[in-house]
């Protein structure tokens, strides 16, 4: 938590942090010349951030776009804060809120964990129903080949379409479907109002990725969750569900609890 505080105390890293809020997933061209700092200056603040875990960077073609990352602000809410009263916490609330409101120009959702375990572990909490039912709440029924169909089983019922599919599967290194189809069914189960069902079910199907890759006895894990419309109203749904979801995956497999019970609500 030290580099955490470490890098919000400077004026510098805020701005870039008020930046990337405002327009997600820019390069550091971008945000050099947004905030007319020299490419050095730009350089260490954003190094001090991404090593604070503040931001994460992924690579598009030639250029390295830089995201706001949550899970700092979320674990220091979450493991340590609640110890406090919520008047001495307000502070930091703001900046969570902050954090995890929706960039204006950028749908992309991007979210970094680390998780004590293995990448073998990961990759199985990830396509093992055994796993998926204890922190999601969501069994898949797929062979995880890229191609494949992926029927969702959530709250006792199947959603199936002939778009629910494998896109990338590279065993305990990446992972990437499209999600699942916003039925009525779901909806019902869901208790998603049949005026929003219609606006995401009108909405063109996202797909999500996860990067695993290992760091000593840690993995860095990195969710991307994308191909959104613009003013998306899955997109707003999903903000709010990832964090809760990755939390809850981190404590089951560091400590073989759960943070949380999974519910049956609509994450997505």
């Amino acid at each position: 938590m030290d580099e955490v505080f470490r890098a919000l105390a400077d004026a510098g890293r805020r701005r870039l942090l008020d930046s990337l809020n405002a327009r997600n997933g820019q390069s550091l061209r971008e945000l050099c010349a947004e905030l007319e700092m020299t490419r050095q200056s730009v350089s260490k603040h954003l190094a001090v951030l991404e090593a604070a875990n503040l931001i994460t960077t992924l690579r598009r073609g030639r250029e390295k776009l830089h995201y706001l990352n949550a899970e700092p602000i979320n674990a220091l809410a979450d493991r340590w804060l609640s110890h406090y009263d919520r008047d001495r916490a307000r502070a930091l609330a703001d900046l969570t809120r902050a954090l995890e409101t929706p960039p204006m120009d950028s749908n992309a959702f991007v979210y970094t964990t680390y998780i004590r375990t293995t990448p073998e572990r990961l990759w199985q909490a990830l396509t093992d129903p055994a796993f998926t039912s204890r922190y999601w709440g969501v069994e898949f029924d797929t062979d995880w080949r890229a191609g494949s169909a992926m029927t969702w089983n959530e709250g006792g019922a199947a959603t199936a379409h002939p778009e629910q599919v494998v896109l990338e599967s590279s065993p305990h290194r990446r992972l990437s479907y499209t999600w699942h189809t916003f039925t009525p069914e779901w909806a019902r189960r869901m208790g998603v109002a049949e005026g929003v069902q219609a606006e995401l079910a009108a909405e063109p199907r996202s797909k999500v990725t996860f990067e695993i890759e290992p760091l000593g006895d840690m993995v860095k894990l990195t969710v991307v969750h994308d191909g959104f419309a613009a003013d998306s109203t899955a997109r707003g749904m999903i903000q709010n569900g990832w964090p809760a979801l990755l939390s809850n995956l981190k404590t089951l497999l560091e400590t073989g609890e759960l943070l949380q019970e999974p519910e049956p609500q609509a994450r997505s």
